[in-house]
């Protein structure tokens, strides 16, 4: 078998890093879920733009009256969320999915399940949290209509954010129980300390085959006639 080289992020060549991550949805997520598991990393990617938009708007709010720690915070939020969103509970889903495994599916759960409640505060915009929400968007309207009508873009995003999550979390919970998932499948893999660094769906399967199987000869050796004993 080829050895994987990890392939995300994709960085220039000119960058003196390498990526972190191997990512290969059609050569390691089951087919049923690889739609899934790919719809999750979409939220991902679109989170991380919303956060982009969310600076510009934090902007327009300081420039149109507002505070500029709303703008810092933005900029901090982007900093800290998109590289943890990734690593965080997009990449446990990954796994989970990649190897059936329950401490990965309890791991997104918890933190993806967080991710969501903090959106849903984003989208509600409560002053000086450097999100630009409902909120903040519509109670500046009396002091900079044109600052409010750019804080209103970041207010929808987040709003759609938390949308997806929601349908993410709710469809992930629902084919984990279904398989019979539970909290005990995750303490038995911590236990065993699997969870580290657990086995593929192909390499789970190939415990069963090759030489862990009995080998027998290909035509049985009866006794001739009536030598049976």
């Amino acid at each position: 078998m080829a050895e994987k080289v990890n392939n995300f992020p994709p960085l220039p060549k000119f960058i003196p890093l390498k990526p972190c991550f191997y990512q290969n949805f059609a050569d390691e997520i089951p087919i049923d879920y690889q739609s899934l598991v790919k719809r999750i990393y979409h939220v991902w990617i679109f989170y991380c733009i919303t956060l982009v938009v969310n600076i510009i708007a934090c902007l327009a709010w300081w420039i149109g009256g507002g505070y500029g720690v709303n703008f810092g915070l933005a900029i901090l939020w982007l900093i800290l969320f998109s590289p943890c969103g990734y690593v965080c509970w997009f990449r446990p889903a990954y796994k989970a999915f990649r190897s059936d495994s329950s401490f990965n599916f309890m791991a997104f759960f918890f933190i993806f399940g967080a991710q969501f409640i903090l959106t849903l505060l984003q989208a509600i915009g409560f002053s000086n949290w450097g999100a630009c929400g409902w909120l903040a968007a519509i109670t500046f309207f009396s002091t900079s209509a044109a600052a409010a009508v750019f804080m209103l873009f970041p207010a929808i995003m987040f709003t759609m954010s938390a949308v997806a999550m929601l349908i993410s979390i709710t469809r992930v919970h629902k084919i984990y129980r279904g398989a019979g998932g539970s909290f005990q499948k995750a303490q038995d893999e911590w236990n065993s300390g699997t969870w580290r660094n657990p086995p593929t769906r192909e390499a789970q399967y190939s415990n069963f085959s090759g030489n862990s199987l009995p080998e027998y000869p290909t035509v049985p050796n009866y006794p001739p006639g009536n030598q049976w004993p």
